[in-house]
C-alpha cells in the first residue's frame, strides 16, 4: 500500500491530487493487452470525492488506507462466483421450451459456452439454480381455477391464455404471468439438461418452491417475502463479483441480475450464455445492467476478467458507489447516536 501511494504521489507532497489519483485508475482499469479504460471526468471526480473524506481536494495516507482496503484490494483480488440459472430440461426441450416463445431462441445454445467456461475458468465457487415448483404452483395455467382472480384483473379466467398476466386475490394482490406446467419437483423436466457439466463442490439453489408465489430471482420470491439460501452463502464466501447466465434471459436471469445489482454485487451478465423469451424484454434486461453499473460481456472475455487481467471501470465505479452508501449509513448512525 505505502509503495503504491508513493509511486503515484508524483510531486512527493504526501498527498494524492485528482491527477495523481487518475494515474492509479489508469493502472487499475485496463484490459489484458494493456489498453487503458479511461474514466470520464464525472466518474473520476465522483470516485475521488468518495475517498476524499476530509473534502480538502486531496487524499492523504489515512484516506488512502481506506481506499486501498475497501476499493483497490477488491478490484485486484475479487471473489468470483459463477451463477448458472435454470438450465433445465423443460426450458430446453420440455413443456416450456423457450424456442416456442416470441423470441424463438434455442436454450440448447447456452450449453457449449457454459461448459467451456466451467472447463477453462477458475471461479471461486459455482452455483446452479433450479426452478423447483410444487404441482399446484400459482404460475401454471393449468392451475388457474385453483385460486380466485381479483376483480382488478383485466384478463378473466375464462379467456386467459398462455403468457397472459393476471391478478389473483390476496393481501397483497398477486400479479402473475401464466406459464405451462414446468419444472415440477423431482420430475424429468426439473433436472439439469443432460449435457450441462456439473462440477464437483458446486452449490445447488432451489427456488419457486412455495405454491402461492412465483420466484424468478435466485435471491428472492417475486414478492420479496422469502429468501433462498443464495444471499447467505454468498456472504459466507465474501463474494464480490457475480457472473450470471442461463435461462431465461429476460425472466429468471434478468430478475437475478437486478437483485444482484441492488444488493451491491459487482455483476457481469454473460450475454452469449443466455437465451430468452421476448426480444424487447431482453433489451430491457441489458439496459438495466448498463444503467446500474454492471457489465455485459461475452464468454470469451470472462477468463481474463476472472484472472484480473481485464479490469472494467464500470465494476470499479459500482464498488465505489456501494462504499459511498455504506459510509453514508455509518455517518447517519453516528448522528443518531449523538441525538
Amino acid at each position: 500500500m505505502d509503495a503504491c501511494f508513493s509511486a503515484f504521489d508524483k510531486d512527493g507532497d504526501g498527498f494524492l491530487n485528482i491527477e495523481e489519483f487518475d494515474g492509479i485508475c489508469k493502472g487499475l482499469f485496463r484490459n489484458d493487452r494493456g489498453i487503458v479504460y479511461s474514466l470520464d471526468v464525472h466518474t473520476l471526480k465522483h470516485i475521488f470525492n468518495i475517498f476524499d473524506t476530509k473534502k480538502d481536494g486531496l487524499i492523504d495516507r489515512q484516506e488512502f488506507t481506506m481506499c486501498w482496503n475497501k476499493w483497490i484490494k477488491t478490484i485486484i483480488r475479487p471473489v468470483n462466483i459463477f451463477l448458472i440459472i435454470d438450465v433445465q430440461n423443460d426450458f430446453i426441450s420440455g413443456s416450456l421450451n423457450i424456442s416456442n416463445c416470441s423470441a424463438q431462441q434455442n436454450g440448447l445454445e447456452v450449453i457449449e459456452p457454459i461448459n467451456h467456461l466451467l472447463d477453462t475458468v477458475n471461479f471461486d465457487s459455482v452455483f446452479y439454480s433450479f426452478d423447483w415448483h410444487p404441482i399446484d404452483h400459482i404460475s401454471f395455467i393449468e392451475n388457474l381455477s385453483l385460486r380466485p382472480l381479483d376483480s382488478s384483473s383485466q384478463i378473466k379466467a375464462d379467456n386467459a391464455k398462455l403468457y397472459d398476466t393476471v391478478i389473483f386475490e390476496g393481501s397483497p394482490k398477486i400479479k402473475q404471468r401464466l406459464w405451462p406446467k414446468h419444472c415440477v419437483q423431482d420430475s424429468w423436466g426439473a433436472q439439469l439438461y443432460k449435457d450441462l457439466k456439473v462440477v464437483d463442490n458446486a452449490v445447488k439453489i432451489y427456488k419457486g418452491t412455495i405454491s402461492d408465489v412465483d420466484s424468478y430471482s435466485v435471491f428472492w420470491d417475486n414478492k420479496k417475502l422469502t429468501q433462498t439460501t443464495l444471499g447467505t452463502q454468498l456472504a459466507q464466501l465474501n463474494a464480490t463479483d457475480i457472473y450470471v447466465c442461463g435461462l431465461a434471459y429476460d425472466v429468471c436471469v434478468g430478475a437475478t441480475v437486478a437483485d444482484a445489482l441492488s444488493i451491491g454485487y459487482r455483476t457481469i451478465l454473460i450475454d452469449d450464455c443466455c437465451r430468452g423469451v421476448d426480444l424487447n424484454d431482453i433489451e430491457k434486461t441489458k439496459n438495466h445492467v448498463v444503467k446500474n453499473h454492471g457489465v455485459i460481456a461475452q464468454s470469451h472475455e470472462i477468463k481474463t476478467m476472472v484472472e484480473g487481467r481485464d479490469r472494467r471501470p464500470e465494476l470499479g465505479y459500482k464498488l465505489a458507489l456501494e462504499i459511498e452508501k455504506s459510509m453514508e449509513k455509518e455517518n447517519s448512525k453516528e448522528k443518531e447516536n449523538y441525538k
